[in-house]
C-alpha cells in the first residue's frame, strides 16, 4: 500500500515519537517528588554548562542577535529556572484539610514544544525544564533556521535525564521540521498539549489543530517616558533594552513616546546612551529600505545598527547601538509604529501623559494587543492611568522592556512564552509557568461536618494502587533500567489489548 501524501516527509516516525513520549509520559507520572527533581536538577545543569556553547552556535546558524546575550538567556532558562521554580511541588498530592478537598496533580502527558528561530536555545531549555518539573514527556519542533543547534541541545538534555533516571523517550526531537510534518504532530491525537512559540500563524495553526494549545502574540511595546522620568536612566535602560541581543525578543520597544516638556532633554540622553537620532531625511531612507513595500526586511531581524544603517545607506557614528527614528503620528500607514525585531526605536512626541496613554493605545490597535508595554515614571498616578488603559498584561515600570517583561530584571515570572490574554486572542494571559503544564483531580467531600474526613497521612498519588505494594524509590543506577522497563511493560500490556480486539 503506498503511503499517503501527508506521509511523505517523516510523518509516520514522527508519530511513533510521539507513541514513545507517551509510554515514557505513563511512566514518569509514576515518579514520586525526590526522583523528579533529581531528574531536573541534572538537566538543569547540563543546560548551564553548555549555555555558552548554545549561544554562540545560535548567533552563528541564525544570523540573529548577540551571543553575551543570548548566554544571559539560556542561563536564565537553566539553573535560574530551577532557582526560581526549584522549590515548588508540583508532583505530590495537597491536602486542603480545611476546605475538605484533596488536590492529585495529573500530567498533561506529550507536550509538543514549537520553538522559534530568534530564542531558540533558550526557548527550548525553558519547555524542556517546565515539561520535566511536572512529570511530562516532550517533543521539541524547533524552527528550520535553528535546527542543528536545537537538534544537538535537546539530544544533550534528553541523555542527561535519561541518565539522572528519566524515562527513555522523555525528551525528543524533530530533527527535520517542515510544515506538513508539523501539522501532522500538532493534530495528532497523542499529543495531549501544544506550546507554541513563533509567529502569529504558527500560534494560529496550533490553535486550529484540535488539540489543547499554549500558545502567544507579537508585541509591539510602547514605552511612555513622562517629564517625572528621571531621563538619565531611563535613556540608558531603554538603549541597553532596545540593544539587548540586536531587540530579538518580542518584548522589546518599539517606539519611544515622550511628553514635549522633556523631549529634547530625553532625546540627548539617548544620544549620550549610544543612541543616534535620524533626521527626517535619514528616517525616510529607514522607511524605503527597511520597510520597502511597507513590510519589515525579515532578513535584517537580529543583526545590529551598523547593519541597519548600511541597509539603510546612511552613515552613523562607530559606537552606534540603536537607530533612534522620529515620527510625528502613531498610524498604521507608518511602519515606525509597528513591531521592530531589529534596535530601531520609534520616537513620538506628545503633549501630556493623556495623550501619551492614547498613543500607545493606538500603538496597540496597530499590533501587540495583549503583550507588553513600558512606563519611565515616578508618578504613581500617571502609572497606574496607563497600566489600566493600555490593553496589555504586563507593564514594566522603570526597567528594561526586553529583560523586564520577560522576567529576568522583573519579578515576574521568568519565561520565553508571553501570553495575550483575551486582549491578543490567546488562550494564555501571563507568562508561561509549571502549573500550567498539569492539571488537578480535586477529591471533594461534602463539607457537612458530620462527614469525617479522610486522613491522607503518608498518602501520595504513585503509592497509593491497591493492587501493589509501594516502592522504595530505587538507588541511581538502576534507575534507567527501572524506567524501561516500565516502558516495556506497558508496551507489551497495550499490545495485548490490541490482540484482544
Amino acid at each position: 500500500m503506498s503511503e499517503r501524501p501527508s506521509e511523505a516527509a517523516g510523518v509516520p516516525r514522527a508519530r511513533m515519537m510521539l507513541q514513545r513520549a507517551h509510554w515514557a509520559a505513563t511512566a514518569f507520572a509514576g515518579y514520586d517528588l525526590e526522583r523528579t527533581r533529581r531528574i531536573v536538577d541534572a538537566v538543569a545543569d547540563e543546560a548551564y554548562r553548555n549555555a555558552k556553547r548554545y549561544a554562540e552556535w545560535a548567533v552563528a546558524e541564525t544570523g540573529m542577535g548577540v551571543a553575551e546575550h543570548k548566554l544571559l538567556k539560556n542561563e536564565a532558562c537553566s539553573r535560574g529556572l530551577v532557582e526560581w521554580w526549584g522549590g515548588e511541588d508540583y508532583v505530590s498530592a495537597r491536602v486542603l484539610a480545611d476546605q475538605r478537598i484533596v488536590e492529585i496533580p495529573r500530567p498533561a502527558g506529550v507536550v509538543l514544544a514549537l520553538t522559534p528561530s530568534t530564542n531558540p536555545v533558550a526557548t527550548l531549555y525553558f519547555k524542556v525544564l517546565l515539561s520535566l518539573m511536572t512529570r511530562n514527556a516532550v517533543v521539541v519542533s524547533p524552527h528550520p533556521l535553528a535546527r542543528e543547534v536545537c537538534t544537538d541541545a535537546a539530544r544533550l538534555l534528553a541523555q542527561a535525564a535519561v541518565a539522572a533516571g528519566a524515562p527513555d523517550g522523555c525528551v525528543q526531537v524533530v530533527e527535520e521540521p517542515t510544515i506538513p510534518l508539523i501539522e501532522a504532530l500538532m493534530s495528532d491525537p497523542t499529543t495531549d498539549v501544544i506550546v507554541a512559540t513563533g509567529g502569529t500563524a504558527v500560534v494560529r495553526a496550533a490553535y486550529r489543530s484540535g488539540n489543547p494549545a499554549w500558545g502567544v502574540g507579537p508585541g509591539n511595546v510602547p514605552a511612555l517616558v513622562d517629564h517625572t522620568a528621571d531621563l538619565d536612566r531611563a535613556a540608558e535602560r531603554l538603549m541597553d533594552s532596545k540593544s539587548f541581543d540586536n531587540s530579538i525578543l518580542c518584548t522589546n520597544e518599539s517606539c519611544a513616546i515622550v511628553e514635549e516638556r522633556v523631549a529634547d532633554a530625553f532625546q540627548a540622553e539617548l544620544s549620550r546612551h549610544g543612541g543616534h537620532v535620524l533626521s527626517a531625511e535619514q528616517a525616510a531612507a529607514v522607511r524605503e529600505r527597511i520597510y520597502p513595500g511597507g513590510k519589515m526586511r525579515t532578513d535584517l531581524a537580529g543583526k545590529d545598527a551598523a547593519a541597519l544603517a548600511v541597509a539603510a545607506g546612511i552613515r552613523v557614528p562607530p559606537r552606534t547601538r540603536v537607530l533612534v527614528a522620529p515620527f510625528p503620528l502613531v498610524v498604521p500607514e507608518d511602519p515606525l509604529a509597528r513591531e521592530k525585531l531589529f534596535p530601531l526605536l520609534g520616537l513620538v512626541r506628545v503633549p501630556d501623559a493623556r495623550r501619551g496613554i492614547d498613543a500607545a493605545r493606538a500603538m496597540l490597535r496597530i499590533g501587540g494587543g495583549g503583550h507588553s508595554a513600558v512606563i519611565h515614571s515616578h508618578d504613581p498616578r500617571t502609572v497606574m492611568a496607563y497600566g489600566s488603559a493600555v490593553q496589555v498584561l504586563r507593564v514594566a515600570v522603570n526597567v528594561g522592556g526586553s529583560t523586564g517583561s520577560a522576567g529576568i530584571d522583573t519579578n515576574l515570572a521568568p519565561t520565553m512564552t508571553i501570553g495575550t490574554g483575551f486582549f491578543g486572542r490567546s488562550s494564555l494571559g501571563e507568562n508561561l509557568e509549571p502549573r500550567h503544564l498539569i492539571n488537578f483531580t480535586r477529591l471533594a467531600y461534602t463539607h457537612d461536618p458530620a462527614e469525617r474526613f479522610g486522613d491522607f497521612t503518608g498518602l501520595e498519588p504513585w503509592s497509593a494502587a491497591l493492587d501493589t505494594e509501594p516502592v522504595a524509590a530505587p538507588e541511581m543506577p538502576r534507575d534507567v533500567e527501572l524506567a524501561r522497563d516500565e516502558i516495556r511493560r506497558m508496551v507489551l500490556e497495550e499490545l495485548r489489548e490490541l490482540v484482544k480486539r
